[in-house]
């Protein structure tokens, strides 16, 4: 296996889209990043950071979140989200994420992903 590095960093940006806000408030109301959505993005980066240190036949798929989103980033707004690395063992990956608009932090947490073999995951997953 390749060298998996405890304490890399990755940063990804995300412009809020549309299809990233709420809607359910009704019209007129606040469209403003999605709990889902912004999971969705922090889960990515820490996605692509370890895929760069994996072998060519290995992956990630996640496992576990524990994110808290605390504060509404609206259409239109730079969501800046950061992946730290804070344990990996052979199976598995831990990582601390954080989404920030400018200065304001606007989520955080952690997340836990497995480490797959591509191929034999495919099979399992449709039933080989």
């Amino acid at each position: 296996m390749a060298e998996i590095r405890i304490g890399a960093t990755r940063m990804e940006s995300h412009i809020v889209a549309d299809e990233d806000v709420i809607t359910f408030l009704g019209p007129g109301a606040a469209r403003v990043l999605s709990t889902p959505r912004m999971i969705l993005f922090m889960e990515r980066t820490c996605r692509n950071l370890v895929a760069e240190m994996l072998p060519d036949g290995l992956a990630t798929v996640g496992m576990h979140v524990n994110i808290w989103h605390t504060a509404a980033a609206p259409g239109g707004a730079t969501v800046n989200y950061t992946a730290e690395l804070t344990k990996a063992t052979s199976r598995r990956c831990e990582f601390r994420g954080e989404a920030q608009k400018g200065d304001k932090l606007i989520g955080e947490g952690t997340h836990l992903r497995a480490i797959i073999d591509v191929g034999r995951f495919a099979k399992a997953a449709n039933g080989a």
